[in-house]
């Protein structure tokens, strides 16, 4: 069998993403003693075990092996001065950390992602290393994001996902027409603007089916008739006419789709878009409009080009 480089070995490990956590115990005089390991696993839920690996050089083994129990405290990702302190050679490294005794009895320490404070059940000899498993005797979650640890550095998933540029926030609008009249609501800006919404997570189809039920009447999805982009607000917008069976709006009032109709709705582009609606209505030529909220393109329909 060939020989095994162990620095080769070391980095090819270092290719599997790991959390970071600090293990603790109290040696037989009752002080804390604890080291930053990254050989952390779950192992089972009946009976709920974990484990840890400790290596035979550390001057703590015994303390570990032979002690009560152990915590392990999974650090958050704002923690990384903490898992420098255990990992470094040190006389009392919970000198400047501030922790507290367990559930069990095991140092925990404060700000961390998540702690388990658990009962050695088995100390397990492995080459270089001794296998620590531990049964869970109380843990504690929390909404701190854990701090990562890959080929060599630490990394931190959520902060850095926090500082990606995030895409613009799409806006549905509801174009309900009946009758040569258009819904207009209260755009709370002392003007009057479509029913519109924030599309979440549920997507466009579920964020329309909503907006629709707001206004209590009948209508149907209908074809989209507007696609622009407000790079000021930062959000993209997404207008649809909706065939409306004629009733009584739960909020806000028809009015008719023309010019004058429209010409208290606050928005610009709003309001040209529903001047463009009205034209295309009377001439019976449609179109659907790419662009921004200042200037695009009117792409024809099939239903326009019919005519």
């Amino acid at each position: 069998m060939a020989s095994i480089d162990p620095r080769a070995l070391r980095d090819a490990f270092g290719c599997f993403m790991t959390g970071v956590t600090v293990v603790t115990t109290l040696d037989a005089d009752g002080k804390p003693l604890g080291f930053t390991a990254n050989s952390f696993s779950s192992v089972s839920l009946d009976p709920p075990l974990l484990l840890v690996s400790i290596a035979n050089s550390s001057g703590n083994l015994g303390a570990f092996v032979s002690g009560k129990g152990f915590a392990v405290n999974i650090l958050g990702e704002g923690q990384k001065e903490v898992s420098g302190t255990f990992a470094r050679p040190s006389a009392d490294r919970f000198a400047q950390t501030y922790w507290r005794h367990g559930p069990i009895g095991s140092p925990l320490i404060a700000g961390v992602s998540a702690w388990f404070d658990c009962d050695l059940a088995q100390a397990i000899p492995a080459g270089d290393h001794t296998i620590l498993i531990g049964r869970i005797g109380a843990f504690e979650a929390t909404p701190t994001a854990g701090l990562g640890y890959y080929r060599g550095a630490y990394v931190t998933p959520a902060a850095t996902a926090a500082q990606l540029p995030a895409g613009p926030d799409v806006v549905i609008s509801a174009i309900l027409e009946t009758e040569g009249t258009v819904l207009l609501v209260d755009d709370g800006r002392g003007g009057l603007s479509v029913p519109m919404a924030r599309v979440g997570r549920e997507g466009v189809q579920s964020a329309l089916a909503g907006l629709i039920r707001t206004t209590g009447l009948q209508a149907e999805a209908g074809s989209i008739y507007a696609v622009y982009e407000d790079p000021v607000q930062g959000t993209q917008h997404i207008a649809l006419r909706c065939p409306t069976k004629p009733g009584q709006p739960a909020k806000g009032a028809f009015v008719e789709l023309s010019a004058q109709g429209v010409a208290d709705v606050t928005d610009p582009a709003l309001r040209q878009m529903l001047q463009r609606l009205a034209e295309e209505s009377r001439m019976g030529n449609y179109g659907i409009y790419f662009g921004t909220h200042e200037q695009g393109r009117v792409q024809r329909t099939l239903e326009g080009q019919a005519g």
